[in-house]
Protein backbone atom coordinates (compact mmCIF):
# COMPACT_ATOMS: atom_id res chain seq x y z
CA UNK A 1 0.00 0.00 0.00
CA UNK A 2 1.38 3.24 -0.85
CA UNK A 3 2.06 5.72 1.89
CA UNK A 4 3.06 9.20 1.55
CA UNK A 5 2.55 12.71 3.88
CA UNK A 6 3.14 15.63 2.90
CA UNK A 7 2.91 19.57 4.36
CA UNK A 8 1.70 21.69 1.49
CA UNK A 9 3.94 25.02 0.80
CA UNK A 10 1.04 28.21 0.89
CA UNK A 11 -1.22 26.88 3.70
CA UNK A 12 -0.72 27.45 7.79
CA UNK A 13 2.17 24.86 9.37
CA UNK A 14 0.21 22.52 11.26
CA UNK A 15 1.08 23.50 14.96
CA UNK A 16 1.75 19.88 15.98
CA UNK A 17 3.76 16.79 14.20
CA UNK A 18 1.27 16.14 11.36
CA UNK A 19 0.54 16.48 7.79
CA UNK A 20 -1.64 18.05 6.07
CA UNK A 21 -2.73 15.23 4.07
CA UNK A 22 -1.78 11.45 4.14
CA UNK A 23 -2.16 9.32 1.40
CA UNK A 24 -2.75 5.79 2.76
CA UNK A 25 -3.74 3.15 -0.76
CA UNK A 26 -6.51 4.90 -2.17
CA UNK A 27 -7.58 7.40 0.53
CA UNK A 28 -6.51 10.82 1.63
CA UNK A 29 -6.70 11.84 4.82
CA UNK A 30 -7.29 15.69 5.76
CA UNK A 31 -6.36 16.69 9.31
CA UNK A 32 -8.16 19.13 10.75
CA UNK A 33 -8.09 22.34 8.99
CA UNK A 34 -9.12 25.78 10.31
CA UNK A 35 -9.28 29.43 8.96
CA UNK A 36 -5.89 30.01 9.66
CA UNK A 37 -4.24 31.53 6.63
CA UNK A 38 -0.30 31.34 6.27
CA UNK A 39 0.89 34.13 8.04
CA UNK A 40 -1.19 32.83 11.09
CA UNK A 41 -4.29 35.40 10.77
CA UNK A 42 -7.26 34.00 10.60
CA UNK A 43 -10.47 34.73 7.83
CA UNK A 44 -13.71 35.62 9.43
CA UNK A 45 -11.70 37.02 13.07
CA UNK A 46 -11.43 40.69 11.57
CA UNK A 47 -10.91 43.79 14.36
CA UNK A 48 -14.09 45.75 14.85
CA UNK A 49 -11.93 49.20 15.83
CA UNK A 50 -12.59 48.93 19.43
CA UNK A 51 -10.54 46.35 20.47
CA UNK A 52 -12.76 43.40 19.95
CA UNK A 53 -13.18 41.11 17.05
CA UNK A 54 -16.06 39.39 15.17
CA UNK A 55 -16.29 36.04 14.20
CA UNK A 56 -17.76 34.87 11.39
CA UNK A 57 -19.31 31.38 10.98
CA UNK A 58 -19.92 31.96 6.70
CA UNK A 59 -16.39 33.33 6.16
CA UNK A 60 -14.73 30.98 8.30
CA UNK A 61 -16.48 27.75 6.84
CA UNK A 62 -15.80 29.46 3.08
CA UNK A 63 -12.08 29.59 4.38
CA UNK A 64 -12.36 25.92 5.77
CA UNK A 65 -13.46 24.31 2.48
CA UNK A 66 -11.00 26.23 0.34
CA UNK A 67 -8.34 25.30 2.62
CA UNK A 68 -9.63 21.67 2.23
CA UNK A 69 -9.72 22.21 -1.33
CA UNK A 70 -5.93 23.45 -2.01
CA UNK A 71 -4.86 20.77 0.34
CA UNK A 72 -6.68 17.50 -1.36
CA UNK A 73 -5.15 19.36 -4.92
CA UNK A 74 -1.06 18.94 -3.52
CA UNK A 75 -2.32 15.14 -4.46
CA UNK A 76 -3.79 15.53 -7.46
CA UNK A 77 -7.26 15.32 -5.55
CA UNK A 78 -10.53 17.80 -5.83
CA UNK A 79 -13.69 18.36 -3.69
CA UNK A 80 -15.27 15.58 -5.81
CA UNK A 81 -12.87 12.97 -4.69
CA UNK A 82 -14.68 13.54 -1.16
CA UNK A 83 -16.34 10.38 0.50
CA UNK A 84 -16.71 12.17 4.37
CA UNK A 85 -16.41 15.41 5.99
CA UNK A 86 -16.50 15.97 10.32
CA UNK A 87 -17.08 19.43 11.28
CA UNK A 88 -16.37 20.93 14.85
CA UNK A 89 -18.47 23.96 15.81
CA UNK A 90 -18.27 25.80 18.69
CA UNK A 91 -21.33 27.15 18.89
CA UNK A 92 -24.02 25.13 17.82
CA UNK A 93 -25.64 28.41 16.94
CA UNK A 94 -23.49 28.60 13.79
CA UNK A 95 -24.81 25.54 12.13
CA UNK A 96 -27.47 26.92 9.94
CA UNK A 97 -24.33 29.52 8.71
CA UNK A 98 -22.15 26.64 8.41
CA UNK A 99 -24.95 24.75 6.72
CA UNK A 100 -25.57 27.73 4.40
CA UNK A 101 -21.88 28.15 2.75
CA UNK A 102 -21.24 24.01 2.70
CA UNK A 103 -24.54 24.11 0.21
CA UNK A 104 -22.91 26.44 -1.89
CA UNK A 105 -19.64 23.56 -2.33
CA UNK A 106 -21.83 20.19 -1.70
CA UNK A 107 -25.31 18.69 -2.68
CA UNK A 108 -26.94 15.06 -1.44
CA UNK A 109 -24.57 13.84 -4.18
CA UNK A 110 -21.72 15.00 -2.03
CA UNK A 111 -19.40 13.34 1.01
CA UNK A 112 -21.08 11.70 4.07
CA UNK A 113 -21.14 14.45 6.87
CA UNK A 114 -21.32 14.56 10.87
CA UNK A 115 -21.10 17.31 12.65
CA UNK A 116 -20.34 17.82 15.94
CA UNK A 117 -20.61 20.49 18.55
CA UNK A 118 -17.12 21.02 20.81
CA UNK A 119 -16.31 23.49 23.87
CA UNK A 120 -13.29 24.75 22.40
CA UNK A 121 -10.74 24.69 19.67
CA UNK A 122 -6.81 25.17 19.61
CA UNK A 123 -7.71 29.06 19.30
CA UNK A 124 -10.55 31.30 20.76
CA UNK A 125 -10.92 33.45 16.91
CA UNK A 126 -12.07 29.33 15.62
CA UNK A 127 -15.45 28.88 15.18
CA UNK A 128 -14.73 25.45 13.30
CA UNK A 129 -12.72 22.76 12.21
CA UNK A 130 -12.88 20.56 9.55
CA UNK A 131 -11.08 17.25 8.72
CA UNK A 132 -12.26 14.79 5.71
CA UNK A 133 -11.12 11.68 3.59
CA UNK A 134 -10.69 11.62 0.02
CA UNK A 135 -10.97 8.25 -2.30
CA UNK A 136 -8.64 9.10 -5.11
CA UNK A 137 -7.01 5.57 -6.51
CA UNK A 138 -3.62 5.98 -7.22
CA UNK A 139 -3.34 4.45 -10.35
CA UNK A 140 -5.73 7.32 -11.61
CA UNK A 141 -2.92 10.01 -10.87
Amino acid sequence: MAMESKIVAGRAYPRGRFPHIKRAGDYLFVSGTSSRRADNSFAGAEPDGQGNVQLEIRVQTRAVIENIRAILASMHADLRDLVEICTYLVNMDDFAGYNQVYAEFFDEEGPARTTVGVHQLPHPHLLIEMKAIAYKPAAKL
